[in-house]
């Protein structure tokens, strides 16, 4: 299962602020040598008895550093911040065209043996060569042990297997590369964060209806080391700001209902003024009292507009995660478009991209942006549909018949196994109108479907889809904002209570048209290799069918005494 949501987590989009070398490069420097070193003493040396050598390695070094503040009903609950160093080792048996990897969690399937040090993945806080050595020493003596254990199992399993003249290589040859970023600024004002988050939280201590509340700030930080035996040597730092106001309530009949506004920024100072903060809280706050009185509606299948951000939740969902290269091969995915380059996949006035290097676009960052992929790969902007035709996939260093090649989308969080993922998700369209246009088209479709109303979803939480080859192709997404259109009148009306549903296929190729104006969501994709950053940009979207399906209904009891803030106001009510 894949998703796509907007919390921020502890994963990082790349920082454009650049700043001299300093001492603190140095000691990245000699960590990489240290790094380097002690791989290719393992590379010239590592060798059990009889067995073959690695023909692959790569290390990874990663140092976390994150600080937050959170407030709520206008006090602090969390002032905190943490450092940690994360250690990835790839040590790869055989060949490129047939070696020891296996799918993300197969790992030690019939052995219980060697699992004690491939567990451990810290690194050194301090600057020491010698004790990153060390623990890199002994991750790649298990790695090494169990990529042989691995090799001699799949080539087992190839006697009871058909040749397979088709059969992709087992790992891609790419280039070395070599990087190194200059030092990236991350500063953190401690004291404004928690004015803030505490005058902005209190802000909902007036409205008792909307019981919890949360204001919090974020900053995240990588730095990122890299060599491999292909001779690649990366140092990249990257930087993420979150900023986030999330609220709860319910309605009378008991659904639970959360808004939010979510802010991403690279720098510090790309994070919104305080005013825009309170302007955002306000925001929520009216949303949820609204929607606390809106009507839930029962299950829908007709006509709707998707607005942009919605729009791009669709897309990522029914059409990008289908098109990541490791879901084309794997034997318990579904392999939607498998086999189908160069054929009409999606309406022919569509056409889909991902750019992992497109830092920002019409001056707001872009979660998706990045250097270097997990793989040491530089990303690259990949054209995946071209005026509705199959044109490519998302690859990482996993090979896709046809494509020998990353271009730099294996990702992963923390020290997971990398998999070909979504970056910057765009989708372009050629049938484009005006937003009165569009509305007006749905309107009419209503009609023509003999439907009281078509709806507009102008806000959604995120969504996810299975792509599995067990159970259904289906995706499902969250609206928060969704509005029912009067046929007769063109009046907008809020409502709640659905959820969409739906098969991937079917939800695209209705697409009849879209806006003018790209919308930009941006979150994090949970799926096999963790949650990563990632945005999508997409037009508003107008869809000849939609289903949707009654939300999970809610029949929690309310809180039973009033919220201590009322008594604030009225001190009057309270007994001694």
């Amino acid at each position: 299962m894949n998703s796509l949501t907007r919390p921020v987590l502890p994963l990082l989009a790349a920082s454009a602020v650049l700043l001299a070398a300093t001492p603190a490069q140095d000691s990245r420097l000699t960590l990489l040598d240290a790094m380097s070193s002690e791989l290719s003493r393992n590379q010239q040396q590592l060798k059990l008895q009889s067995h073959e050598p690695p023909y692959f390695m790569s290390y990874q070094l990663k140092d976390y550093a994150q600080e937050v503040v959170a407030a709520r009903y206008g006090a602090v609950f969390l002032d905190d911040g943490y450092r940690e160093r994360r250690l990835y080792v790839d040590t790869r048996v055989g060949d490129y065209a047939f070696d020891s990897s296996v799918e993300e969690g197969l790992e030690f399937s019939f052995s219980t043996k060697g699992t004690s040090y491939t567990s451990r993945k810290e690194g050194p806080l301090d600057d020491s060569p010698l004790a990153l050595r060390t623990a890199l020493w002994l991750i790649t003596d298990e790695k090494y042990k169990s990529a042989l254990f691995q090799f001699l199992k799949k080539k087992g399993e190839d006697v009871y297997s058909v040749e397979d003249p088709k059969r992709p290589a087992s790992f891609t040859k790419e280039k070395a590369s070599s990087f190194v970023q200059p030092p990236v600024a991350n500063p953190f004002n401690r004291e404004r964060w928690v004015k803030l988050s505490r005058e902005v939280s209190a802000q909902f201590n007036a409205h008792p209806e909307i019981f919890d509340s949360e204001v919090r700030v974020t900053s995240d930080k990588v730095t990122r080391l890299f060599v491999s035996t292909e001779g690649t040597r990366l140092v990249t730092e990257e930087t993420l700001y979150g900023l986030h106001v999330t609220a709860v309530t319910r309605a009378p009949d008991g659904q639970l209902l959360d808004d939010s506004r979510d802010f991403y920024a690279p720098t510090e100072a790309g994070l919104p003024d305080d005013e825009r903060v309170r302007a955002a809280a306000a925001k929520v706050i009216e949303e949820l009292l609204a929607l606390r009185q809106a009507p839930a509606i029962d299950p829908y299948s007709g006509p709707a507009i998707l607005a942009p951000e919605a729009s791009g939740v669709l897309f990522h969902e029914t059409v990008g995660h289908r098109l990541e290269g490791d879901r084309q091969d794997g034997d318990n995915e579904g392999k939607t478009f498998k086999g189908q380059i160069g054929k009409l996949v999606l309406p022919a006035f569509l056409s889909i991209h991902d750019d992992p290097s497109q830092r920002a676009l019409a001056g707001e960052p872009l979660n998706g942006y990045y250097l270097y992929d997990e793989e040491g790969v530089k990303g690259h902007r990949v054209t995946l549909v071209e005026k509705g035709v199959l044109r490519n996939y998302l690859l990482g260093r996993r090979p896709v018949d046809g494509f020998l090649n990353s271009n730099g989308h294996g990702r992963s969080q923390g020290t997971l196994k990398p998999v070909a993922r979504m970056a910057n998700l765009m989708v372009e369209s050629t049938r484009q109108v005006s937003d009165a246009k569009l509305k007006q088209m749905l309107i009419d479709e209503a009609k023509r479907q003999n439907k009281p109303y078509g709806l507009i979803i102008r806000d959604i939480t995120g969504g996810n889809t299975n792509t599995s080859s067990y159970g259904y192709q289906a995706f499902k997404g969250v609206p928060r904002m969704v509005y029912r259109v009067d046929v007769k009148t063109g009046k907008e009306s809020l409502v709640r209570g659905v959820e969409i549903v739906g098969t991937p296929l079917s939800a695209v190729n209705r697409i009849m048209a879209t806006g003018e104006k790209r919308g930009i969501f941006n979150g994090f994709c949970g799926a096999e290799s963790g949650n990563v950053p990632v945005s999508t940009v997409a037009p508003a979207a107008l869809l000849q069918e939609i289903e949707l399906q009654r939300a999970v209904e809610g029949k929690d009891r309310p809180p039973i005494l009033p919220s201590p803030t009322t008594l604030q106001a009225s001190p009057a009510r309270e007994k001694p």
